[in-house]
């Protein structure tokens, strides 16, 4: 049993049933926390439809409290749902830029997360991989669809 992130009818990660309710819930939890929506809901098909401008804001919410702080424990708690959000955005076309100090220890997560998520699968027709892995959106405005 699968429990996918859609954005549009187009399935982004088809996740495992508990990591996909687990992903979730982390999110609902952390949306509390930096006081922004998820853009992420439940469907009563099983699914999670993925709102992307509202999404991604969360996500660049949660990168900020992330690299506001040098502390070990809100790093080591917020690292798993923002690198699977991180891959879920690129996913979708609309990764974020993240600092300098956190970009390389970040990008080697994120492609481990990515194979176990399903490399390219589910990525937007505009989101092309470059040499390093990463994904570049061509001629659509990130948030807009």
């Amino acid at each position: 049993m699968s429990y996918p992130y859609e954005l549009g009818g187009e399935t982004l990660w088809d996740a495992g049933y508990f990591s996909g309710k687990l992903y979730a819930s982390l999110a609902r939890g952390a949306a509390e926390f930096v006081e922004l929506p998820t853009g992420l809901t439940p469907t009563p098909q099983g699914s999670c439809d993925v709102e992307l401008p509202t999404f991604r804001a969360f996500v660049e919410g949660l990168y900020a409290q992330y690299s506001s702080t040098s502390n070990p424990v809100i790093h080591g708690l917020a690292r798993g749902l923002l690198v699977t959000s991180l891959v879920l955005l690129e996913h979708a076309g609309a990764p974020i830029t993240l600092k300098p100090e956190h970009e390389e220890a970040l990008r080697e997560e994120k492609t481990a997360f990515a194979r176990s998520m399903g490399p390219g699968q589910g990525m937007r027709p505009e989101s092309q991989p470059t040499a390093g892995g990463e994904h570049r959106r061509q001629g659509v405005p990130c948030g807009e669809r």
